[in-house]
C-alpha cells in the first residue's frame, strides 16, 4: 500500500458516509478526497474535491488528479424514506452497482461498500435482497479488493432518525444478555465503527490474493 493515496467516497452526506469522510481527512497519507454527492456537503477542505451531480457522476476530471486507489461507497435508503420497494431498489442496488462501476473503469483498484447484516440475494426482504444483489453484482466487477461492511443497527445521529433503529436501541438492555453466538452481530454498532474497520481492513498489507472479497459482520464491526 503507497504511503500517500487518492480516494473516492460516494454517500458522504450519510451516518457512516460522514464518519468516512471526517476519517480520510484526518489521515495524513490520503492526498485527495474526490467526494461524489447529489447535495453540497458541510465540510471544507483542500484535500476534498467535489463531484455534485444528480445521479453521482463524475464528468469534468482534471489530469493532474492522480487516479484513486481506494473508493467507499456508503449510500442506501429505506422503503419508507424512498416510498416504495421500487425506489429502494433504484438506490440500494442499481445505484450503488452504477456508482461502482464507474469507480472500477476510472481505475479504482480497492472498493469497501456498506451493506447489511443478513443480506443475501435470496433474501425474502425485499430490503435484505436488494443488498444481496448488489453485493454479487459488484464482486463481479473485477476490482482487488473488495470489501464488504454488514453492520446491524446503527448508532449515531442522522439528520432523519429511523424508527426501526431507535426502537431496537431502547429494547437492547433488555436483549443484551441473549446476545451470543450467532446473535452477537445483532448488537448495534456506532458508526465510527464502521468507518474506521472500512478504512483500516482495505489498507491492511495483508490481502491474500490478487483479487479478494472480504466480509466484516457486526461483531468484527465492533472491535474496530
Amino acid at each position: 500500500m503507497p504511503s500517500s493515496r487518492s480516494v473516492i467516497l460516494a454517500g458522504a452526506t450519510g451516518l457512516v458516509g460522514d464518519e468516512l469522510l471526517h476519517q480520510l481527512l484526518g489521515d495524513p497519507n490520503v492526498t485527495h478526497i474526490h467526494v461524489v454527492t447529489r447535495r453540497p456537503i458541510a465540510v471544507v477542505s483542500e484535500k476534498i474535491i467535489v463531484h455534485q451531480s444528480p445521479d453521482l457522476s463524475v464528468t469534468h476530471w482534471q489530469p493532474q488528479w492522480p487516479v484513486p486507489l481506494q473508493g467507499y461507497i456508503s449510500l442506501g435508503t429505506t422503503k419508507q424514506q424512498a416510498g416504495s420497494k421500487q425506489a429502494l431498489e433504484a438506490v440500494d442496488y442499481q445505484l450503488v452497482v452504477k456508482v461502482a462501476r464507474m469507480m472500477a473503469v476510472m481505475g479504482v483498484k480497492h472498493l469497501a461498500v456498506v451493506s447489511s447484516l443478513f443480506s443475501h440475494p435470496w433474501s425474502p426482504s425485499h430490503y435484505l435482497r436488494c443488498k444481496g444483489r448488489m453485493e454479487r453484482t459488484v464482486s463481479e466487477m473485477g476490482f482487488k479488493r473488495f470489501l464488504i461492511a454488514r453492520p446491524g443497527p446503527l448508532l449515531g445521529e442522522r439528520d432523519a432518525p429511523r424508527k426501526d433503529e431507535q426502537m431496537l436501541q431502547r429494547m437492547m438492555p433488555a436483549l443484551s444478555p441473549f446476545l451470543a453466538g450467532p446473535l452477537a452481530d445483532l448488537e448495534p454498532v456506532e458508526a465510527v465503527r464502521v468507518a474506521r474497520s472500512m478504512i483500516s481492513v482495505l489498507s491492511e498489507e495483508s490481502w491474500p490474493g490478487r483479487t479478494d472479497r472480504r466480509t466484516l459482520s457486526g461483531r468484527v464491526l465492533n472491535q474496530y
